[in-house]
């Protein structure tokens, strides 16, 4: 009988046209082009009370434009899933990479609410296309080791958060004006795609995992058929809480730690940029998902998560105790939870749904975060900043930690010895 091993093994056999030296060069740009969105994603967090003190936003308008780029980034990255499973991935990335550039740049001539608000849409469409396309290189590509090759790009996307205001706040400070990091990264974009275009080769952006030569419903017969099945749904409703709870904290947390705690631009971009570090160990969590059930390492970090973000909000006040509960954070909400819950959905369905199942998590996922800090800063109105980050943070961490005992590992494509 065909086990999964040889599935593997049959589907694997085209990674051998290409030399470890393009399969290690082709990642390592795949992986700077998500370090590049996360860095111009994060940059806004900390220069959002310049943007909110010369447009005349609210705190609710803030926390919309802060997070409201995510909504056309599930949007976008929900129906990318049934185009990569059809078309070019790697034309799909290029296509992505540019238009999450141009938004990124007419970022930088904002004169309002309004247009920022379409502009941060565009450049979430940009993403999230790139988003289900990246993701489904790596599930394809990688097939039983997804987990560990998604954790790379969470220790770039860690890298970019981390980058992001270390670079850009200094780069708006010597020029004088928040609109110049956005210019930057817009034209580094522009370079990441002829990057792409050269160094990610076809056999690896276009490999088709479980399709080596059998049929999916005789090695994967044990993945139920249906695109939504139990587990598609568990996770993308789990997705959605780690989407709340991320950006929810992401958000406002500069101008948490700025008008509540009174700490300086400096130290909230340390903070920030702590946060980015922590969600580099997004390559442990990824081996934790490869070698473990996946379920169990979503629970303990959703539990981390919430146990850390309990003292966040409420006793910690010193800029060093808010460095290490950011680090922490980072590595339960970030490196934790989207690195698993993405790979756990593209495990729940079968190989040649590989980009609708990257589709469910952008979609669930970012459409929660788009809203999250809208949510936050309305709590925020009525409960404080303690009772916000109580609630959303931690509360709906313990409901995400609660769910996942719902998931069935069983139905689940895991790698199985001969």
């Amino acid at each position: 009988m065909t086990t999964v091993t040889d599935a593997s093994e049959s589907a694997s056999t085209q990674v051998k046209k290409l030399s470890p030296l393009l399969i290690g060069v082709g990642f390592a740009v795949l992986c700077a082009s998500w370090m590049l969105n996360a860095m111009d994603r994060q940059v806004f967090y900390p220069l959002l009370p310049q943007i909110r003190e010369e447009l005349g936003l609210t705190l609710v308008e803030s926390g919309f434009l802060a997070t409201s780029f995510t909504l056309g980034l599930a949007i976008a990255g929900f129906l990318a899933g049934f185009l990569v499973d059809r078309f070019s991935r790697k034309s799909i990335v290029l296509g992505s990479v540019i238009v999450f550039s141009v938004g990124t740049g007419l970022v930088a001539v904002s004169q309002g609410f309004w247009d920022m608000a379409a502009y941060r849409l565009l450049s979430g469409i940009g993403e999230g296309v790139q988003a289900t396309a990246l993701y489904a290189i790596i599930g394809a590509f990688f097939f039983h080791r997804r987990a560990f090759a998604a954790g790379f790009v969470g220790v770039a996307f860690g890298a970019g958060i981390f980058l992001g205001p270390l670079i850009g706040v200094p780069f708006a400070t010597d020029l004088g004006t928040w609109r110049a990091p956005f210019i930057l990264f817009a034209l580094l974009g522009v370079v990441m795609a002829l990057l792409i275009s050269i160094f990610v080769k076809r056999d690896m952006s276009e490999a088709a995992a479980g399709r080596g030569g059998i049929e999916a419903a005789d090695a994967f017969d044990f993945v139920p058929a249906a695109l939504l099945n139990r587990n598609t749904v568990v996770l993308g409703f789990g997705a959605a809480l780690a989407g709340v709870v991320f950006y929810g904290y992401l958000g406002l947390y500069p101008t948490y730690l700025t008008e509540s705690l009174g700490f300086d631009p400096g130290q909230s971009s340390v903070a920030v940029a702590m946060g980015g570090l922590g969600a580099m160990l997004a390559l442990l969590f990824g081996y934790l998902g490869d070698r473990f059930p996946q379920k169990w390492v979503l629970l303990v970090s959703f539990a981390g998560t919430a146990l850390v973000a309990w003292p966040m909000y409420t006793t910690a006040t010193e800029p060093v105790t808010q460095y290490v509960l950011s680090f922490l954070i980072g590595a339960f909400a970030s490196g934790g939870l989207f690195t698993n819950i993405s790979t756990a959905l593209q495990r729940s369905v079968r190989p040649e749904r590989v980009g609708r199942g990257q589709g469910i998590f952008v979609l669930t996922y970012y459409v929660a975060a788009a809203f999250s800090g809208t949510i936050f800063g309305a709590l925020v109105g009525g409960l404080g900043w303690s009772g916000a980050g109580l609630v959303q943070v931690v509360g709906v961490s313990i409901v995400g930690a609660l769910l996942m005992l719902l998931v069935r590992t069983d139905q689940m494509i895991r790698r199985i010895k001969a």
